[in-house]
Order: C-alpha cells, then structure tokens, then sequence
C-alpha cells in the first residue's frame, strides 16, 4: 500500500475532550473516525487490524468444532417476548416499528436468535454437542458512551451458543472455550488478560467467567489476591468479614442535629464508622410503589448488582423518598414498619451490638442497637462491595484492587432460553428436554482499543506482528535522489511478494515521515537513505524496542524473514 494513497490523515495534536490513551493515537494515527457519539468509522489500517483479530478468533473456535453463520441484526420483538428480555431491558435496547407497524428491535446479543435457529434444526440427543458462533454487528444505546472503542453503542462482536444435554457436558465443552480464549489473546498479542468470576447479569444462568485485561484505563474494578488464586469482578467479590465488638447497651435516642451522613455523624458523636448503620433507599424500575431500604455498616458500601442478583431484578436506582414518610439521613431498622418496604440486612451487621442507627425522625440516631434483641431482620446476605485491604475469602491475605478492561466473557447459562422459547429435543428414552447452553463473547474493536491501550509509548502505537495493519514501514528519506527513489520502488516490488508493506511514498520531510511511522506503530521500519545506499545498505528500526540494525540490501529480506516471524 502506498502511504500517498492510503484513506487517512495523521494529526499531531491530541483531539479535545479526549481522556483514553487508546481513543487519541486511533484518532491521531488515521485508524478511525466519530460518526457520531459511541459511533466509529474503521478506516483501512483498522480495518485490517480488525479482520485479523477477527480471523485468529475465527480459527479458535472452528477448533472447538464451532460453526459459523450469521444472524440478523434486526429481528421481530416476538422472539425477544418469549424471553422475556423485550420488557425487562431498559433503554440500551433501541426499538422501533417497521413501516407495516411491527414493533422489531436491533440485537445487542443474540441468545434468542440463535435458540430461534436450532429449534426444530437440532432436533435429537446424537446431534448434541453443538456450537455456533457469528461475527456480527451489535446495536447498544450505551447512556454514557467513552473512551472511543471501549464503549461505543455499536460494536463488532463474537458471539457463540453451545447446547447440551447435560451440566457435565457443558462443563466440559466450557473449559475447551475457556481454553480458546486463552489462546486467542496470546495470539493477538495482548500480554496482561486474566480470567476472573464474574455476574451473570442480564444473561441469566449459573456461572460465568470475564476475560479482563488489566490496564489502568479500564473502568473495572477487579478484586485480585496475589497471594492464591482468588479472582473476581466488584460484582460478585466477597471478603472475610472483619468482626467489631462495640459494648451492649440498652436503646437509647441520642441529639445528633443537623448531622446525616456517616462521616458526619462519626465527626460529631466521634465513633468509629464501623458502629453505625447505613440506610440506602432504591426502587426497582416500573415498580416506583415499592422502596427497598438496605442497611449495611457504616464503613462498607452496597454493591448493586449483588442486591439487584438477590431481589431477582435487572434494574434498581436509588430514590426519592420524599413521598415515602422516610426521613433521610435519620433511616433506621428498629421499629421500621412499613407494607412499600423492602429491607434487607447486610452479612456486616448481623450478630452485631452496640450499634448506631437513624430514630426515623428529624436531628435523632439511636444507640445501643443489638441486632438480634432489636432488629426484625429475617436474613442477612452479602450486598457489600469490597474495599482494598480486605481479607482473601479463601486465604485471608490482604485483597487488592486493579483496574482492567472486560474484553471477553463466556457463561452457563442453563435453559433459561430453550425452556421459555420451548425448544425440545428428543432424548434416547424418547422424552423430551430443553437443552442446557452456554455462551461466549469476545469484543473485537474492544480488543483493538485493549491492545493500544497496552501496547503504545508517548510516541504511538506498538501494534503486536500477528495483528498489525501492515509488516513493514518502508520509508524512503530523500525522494528527490533518483537512486534512493529507483531502489525504494524496486524493494517495495520485491518485499510486497513476501510480507505487507506499506511504502511512504510522499514528498515530505525525513521528520515527518518518521514521526509518522512511530505513531501508526508498523513493527519495522525500513529506512532507505543516501547515507545507507552508500554502503549498499539499509536501516532496520524494531518499533517495539527501537533497536536499529544496519543491513546489507542483499540480505534484507532474510533479515526481515526473521524479525517478522510469529512465535
């Protein structure tokens, strides 16, 4: 490819309103282009990056005996209805009617599809293990799209389905997956990727597992013991409780004024954040009737996703209890009764006395709360996020946090799409079964944006061999000499029988063509000058390590053979 012809433009300055490390250089080096907010254009360069992913991955899973097809982006809502998912998905899903009125949506994932393509298709037991996969566009109304390709609302993604008979057969085929994706990120060249446990989320199902690469532009929160293996998303991460003993006492309202807050409180009756009780107050979307009050320590902070996993909902906000007979800031589970209320109690206060909580009237607390003697609380469970420095649940060694971005995910996800889209299939006793599924996804241009944002220096990007756009920079400096020209012409014939090349063809300053190079990360550079000719040779510039070889012209190739070999 000659660089004069390419469809791009390189910028020197860094774009406005840009934070990700990733989002500038693809911008900067001419890889993609806004269309509009979370929408991206691939040029050419990332549209090569891109298929080569795409390709390894595409390898991978024929390897785990997959099979590929292609589901439509837009379906009909009836499908989505069997599963419930058409109502219970917010605003990201983008619905619309067709011009006959039919109410359709476009897919951010495609679980109902692919049950929609196997039923009546997969029909008996013996045709069992299967798996499909396609590598498809996905539509996702993100509400707070950043950081260019790491959130966008419309991706490129991966997505397989596999079925089953048993749980031991999924389990089975899971960890071949499982295997794959390992595979699959060595061989795109990302160096940092763990595997952690993680939520279920929307997906629904009985267990999953991210593919997170840790970088520090992730927004991820991952709780990570690097004493044992101990790995898991904020979501799900539990710790070793640390148990407090405050001293019995009898009930007791104490003044506590204009203070609300547990900082504040804490600073005014000076005791310590761990003896209070913290009330935080949500709804469940469409159901604004009812609150949900959980208490929790007041050193500790509700996770959301494991009280929306206990209440068995896909969305809760907190809410105004203005209209509630709620006093906010003075909530307190002794003596809260109430038919709209909802009250779960965290694992943190349960056995616990000589606590603080809100009197459930203006400027007043309660002291002295024993949990058992005082509390109606029938059960207490883990809705607690996790705080750096916390005990390992299974070793007890101090926990840390690390930031890391989700570029894959796969899940158990049971029957809960073929049992209530009713697909069956006939076992040997003649019965009939849902079949139990699985479901794995990879996010290519999450994958693109990953590996920049792992892969670069202040000077640009390091794209990995197995993916990069093209092999070879040739760069010839001087093109007004007629022999640099002749012999930069004739090399680009010869190298682009044998690798990817792309030749700097235009008529610029030595400064800019080199700046250029760096900033679009090619892994090597070739520069032909008046200088190098002299002596019959050329430069080799390692753009990974910067390492610079001087090479007769004679014995390039062989060179380059070997600097260019994928491991």
């Amino acid at each position: 490819m000659r660089l004069s012809k390419l469809v791009s433009e390189r910028f020197k300055e860094l774009p406005a309103g840009v934070s990700a490390k990733s989002h500038s250089l693809l911008l900067r080096a001419g890889y993609i282009k806004q269309v509009a907010n979370g929408v991206y254009s691939l040029l050419p360069a990332a549209q090569k990056v891109s298929l080569k992913i795409q390709n390894i991955i595409r390898e991978e899973m024929n390897k785990v005996d997959g099979q590929e097809v292609l589901m439509p982006v837009m379906m009909p809502r009836e499908i989505w209805d069997k599963s419930g998912r058409y109502t219970s998905i917010g605003q990201e899903m983008v619905r619309f009617r067709d011009r006959n009125n039919h109410e359709m949506l476009l897919g951010m994932t495609h679980e109902e599809a692919a049950v929609h393509l196997c039923q009546n298709t997969i029909k008996s037991y013996d045709q069992l293990p299967c798996m499909i996969y396609q590598i498809q566009t996905k539509i996702r109304d993100e509400a707070r799209p950043r950081a260019g390709l790491l959130r966008v609302r419309e991706f490129t993604m991966k997505d397989a389905y596999s079925f089953h008979t048993s749980n031991d057969d999924l389990n089975q085929y899971y960890e071949k997956v499982y295997n794959a994706y390992e595979r699959i990120y060595k061989r795109i060249g990302m160096k940092n990727v763990i595997a952690i446990s993680s939520d279920n989320g929307m997906m629904g199902g009985d267990g999953a597992h991210e593919f997170q690469l840790l970088v520090e532009a992730g927004e991820d929160n991952l709780i990570i013991c690097d004493n044992c293996d101990y790995k898991a998303n904020m979501e799900i991460a539990t710790s070793k409780i640390e148990q407090v003993e405050f001293q019995d006492e009898e009930l007791k309202e104490i003044f506590t004024d204009k203070a609300k807050t547990i900082d504040e409180l804490a600073e005014k009756l000076n005791k310590d954040k761990k003896q209070f009780i913290k009330a935080v107050c949500y709804a469940i979307s469409g159901e604004k009737d009812k609150v949900i009050v959980a208490f929790i320590r007041g050193d500790k902070e509700v996770n959301d996703a494991k009280l929306k996993k206990y209440l068995g909902v896909n969305d809760i906000n907190i809410t105004d209890i203005s209209e509630t007979g709620l006093v906010k800031g003075n909530i307190g589970c002794v003596n809260l009764g109430s038919d709209n209320l909802i009250k779960v109690f965290d694992l943190s206060l349960k056995g616990q006395t000589g606590l603080i909580c809100g009197a459930n009237k203006e400027e007043y607390h309660i002291s002295g709360v024993n949990m058992e003697r005082d509390v109606e609380a029938q059960s207490f469970i883990d809705i607690a996020k996790v705080n750096e420095g916390e005990r390992c649940p299974i070793c007890g060694k101090p926990l840390t946090i690390k930031k890391g971005i989700e570029v894959g995910n796969i899940f158990k996800l049971g029957t809960k799409y073929s049992k209530t889209m009713d697909m069956n299939i006939s076992m040997p006793d003649g019965k009939k079964m849902n079949p139990i599924m699985g479901c794995y996804g990879i996010g290519v241009g999450r994958c693109l944006a990953g590996i920049v944002e792992e892969s670069s220096d202040e000077k640009g990007i390091i794209w990995p061999k197995a993916i990069a756009p093209w092999l070879v920079y040739l760069c010839p400096l001087r093109n007004d000499n007629k022999e640099v020209e002749e012999i930069s012409e004739n090399l680009y014939e010869r190298l682009s029988q044998k690798f990817e090349v792309l030749f700097d063809d235009r008529k610029i300053s030595a400064g800019m063509k080199l700046t250029d190079s760096e900033l679009m990360g090619i892994p090597v550079r070739v520069v032909i000058s008046p200088r190098s000719l002299s002596q019959s040779q050329a430069e080799i510039t390692i753009r990974e390590t910067g390492e610079k070889i001087m090479v007769d012209l004679e014995l390039l190739e062989d060179t380059l053979d070997k600097l260019l070999k994928i491991d």
